[in-house]
């Protein structure tokens, strides 16, 4: 498990220095590098769209997806726990500099724990190492990972260290899981994964652009269920 680790490890540090240096960092980086996030999300969104087999599935599960989120209330549960988690961090070591307000930190913290949790690379990285035990593609996401949490940390303060512990959970589930579920996939149901996660890599460059505040947390649950949703696609629709 030594890709989550050091990828864990690299959001701490990273979030640690951003918050530390605060307002030392001019504003035109602490302005402009965020928008460069937010595009390079969305181009990464755009390569794993383009890798799509059945598009009406990816759009099912969007669909479904969402209303899940929406009925379970997922974005309002992430921002409650982002909220109490700012109000004990700031509490133990305050944030220097301007602090945002409470729309404003929410609105940024929610979009950064899906970029951080749900990005293809993560995904990814932490199947291919269950697999192969080659963790090359989660040092790299650690290494982009170090930079955008440091940039945000300015801002956010230390409470982007936190997304930490939900991105190393997720991973280690995943590369544990990845042994039992990749063997009953297909190509066209990771590819349809590939392109779902991308959507949601795309909404979420949007939203941290400040363009649309796309409600990306409640899109995750579309990740659970795509790939059935294509395995019953190609079984039952792929031929007619």
């Amino acid at each position: 498990m030594i890709g989550p680790i050091v990828n864990g490890t690299s959001v701490i540090i990273g979030s640690a220095v951003g918050a530390f240096l605060g307002d030392r960092i001019a504003e035109r980086i602490r302005t402009a590098l965020p928008m460069t996030f937010g595009a390079a999300s969305m181009a990464l969104g755009i390569a794993l769209i383009i890798k799509i087999t059945f598009i009406p599935a990816v759009i099912l599960s969007l669909l479904l997806g969402s209303l899940i989120g929406e009925l379970i209330s997922l974005e309002k549960g992430i921002q409650k726990v982002a909220t109490r988690t700012r109000g004990i961090i700031d509490a133990l070591v305050p944030t220097k500099g301007k602090a945002l307000s409470p729309d404003e930190f929410l609105e940024k913290f929610v979009a950064l724990v899906v970029l951080f949790c749900a990005s293809g690379t993560g995904i990814f990285g932490s199947m291919a190492e269950g697999m192969t035990n080659d963790p090359s593609l989660l040092f790299a996401k650690a290494l982009l990972d170090l930079f955008t949490s440091a940039i945000f940390a300015t801002t956010l303060g230390y409470s982007v260290a936190a997304i930490a512990i939900p991105q190393f959970a997720i991973q280690v589930a995943l590369l544990l899981g990845a042994r039992e579920i990749l063997p009953l996939t297909t190509p066209a149901m990771v590819a349809d994964f590939s392109a779902c996660g991308g959507v949601i890599m795309f909404a979420t460059g949007f939203r941290i652009c400040g363009i649309k505040p796309f409600p990306i947390a409640n899109l995750l649950p579309a990740l659970i269920i795509v790939m059935p949703v294509s395995a019953f696609w190609m079984k039952y629709f792929a031929g007619t």
